[in-house]
């Protein structure tokens, strides 16, 4: 069972994320409003609003803006997407599910890496987003089996931030 406090910091989580790059798709395409609606749709269920159609339809919306875009916008929109999709979460130890809770922040990795300005290496971009997660992030995450790596770069990532938040919850505080 995953309460609303444990789902509204997992979208928190990934709300933060798709803020630090949605500039990214912005700037490429400054008329496509929908990556802004999803992140807007997701901010507005993390300030405690419920969870409605619209953050289903933002998701999706801004997921096929991402397919109209060349990275690092590309990986804007989906972190934003997925940052609405992010309060679908549901309990199910499924590793699909582990997606609603990394998909998001490895977009946002991967956004920072190929940025025009200012690009941040894969392990900055890494500790850039690991900055956001919260104990109550990572409690949910371990009630999931970890990511597999199927050889695609966001599931490479997904899998990197995986570990790390695993490997670091072991080490109790510091």
């Amino acid at each position: 069972m995953l309460t609303l406090d444990e789902l509204r910091a997992v979208s928190a989580f990934n709300v933060a994320c798709a803020e630090q790059v949605i500039d990214l798709f912005e700037q490429a395409h400054p008329t496509d409003a929908r990556p802004r609606a999803a992140l807007n749709a997701a901010r507005a269920f993390v300030r405690g609003g419920s969870r409605s159609n619209e953050q289903r339809v933002a998701a999706l919306a801004a997921h096929r803006a991402a397919k109209g875009a060349e990275p690092p916008a590309a990986h804007a929109a989906m972190a934003a997407g997925d940052a609405a999709a992010s309060a679908y979460l549901h309990p199910l130890a499924d590793g699909a599910q582990v997606g609603h809770i990394l998909r998001g922040p490895a977009h946002c990795v991967l956004a920072q890496q190929r940025r025009a300005v200012e690009p941040l290496t894969r392990p900055d971009a890494i500790e850039n987003v690991l900055g956001y997660v919260t104990a109550q992030v990572i409690e949910v995450l371990l009630r999931y089996p970890r990511v597999r790596h199927r050889g695609r770069e966001i599931a490479s990532v997904m899998g990197e931030l995986d570990a790390r938040l695993r490997r670091d919850s072991t080490r109790g505080p510091q």
